[in-house]
């Protein structure tokens, strides 16, 4: 009934039109996906503690154990893969961490992940009169910045960032 070059066209048109579907519907995915969101965890404790000089730091440093409340604001499941971050203690970068994590968070679902860095004195000698403040029993201000990836099945691994993940204040641990 069709020859073999109508046929030919035929297909090649019905390509073109699924092509242009796809393209237009991937932005609706796009928006589809949002980033996972963060905050401090009011309910636990962020902390630095002085550490002594030991390998990898001559100088001595810095524990620092950050806790962070995530939670998923998708109506679908995914997987918190990986959090890459930036520490800044009062407006100072002061340590990076990658931290692979496979958290799988439901729909609405939040969950209470630690991120424990350490600072080298050598590294971040800009460090001194904020680290002095710690040690007079004050607050620390941080900032948390990052990119964020997450696993989302068939709609892919998109990552998120870089931006502010969190913030708030860091105490000496009381001795008990």
């Amino acid at each position: 009934m069709y020859t073999l070059e109508v046929r030919a066209r035929m297909a090649g048109a019905a390509v073109m039109v699924a092509t242009t579907l796809a393209c237009a519907s991937f932005p609706q995915i796009g928006r589809l996906i949002q980033p996972p969101r963060f905050e401090t965890a009011e309910d636990r404790a962020s902390e630095i503690r002085l550490v002594g000089p030991r390998s990898g730091q001559p100088l001595g440093g810095a524990a620092v154990r950050v806790w962070t409340r995530v939670r998923n604001p998708n109506p679908f499941g995914v997987t918190l893969s990986t959090i890459r971050a930036t520490l800044f203690l009062e407006d100072t970068r002061a340590a990076d961490g990658e931290f692979p994590l496979g958290l799988p968070l439901q729909a609405g679902q939040e969950s209470v992940v630690p991120l424990d860095l350490s600072i080298s004195f050598s590294d971040v000698p800009a460090l001194a009169t904020a680290l002095r403040r710690v040690s007079a029993s004050r607050p620390l201000s941080y900032r948390v910045d990052g990119t964020v990836g997450i696993d989302v099945g068939r709609l892919g691994a998109p990552t998120f960032g870089p931006m502010t993940l969190f913030s708030g204040e860091l105490r000496a641990p009381v001795p008990e």
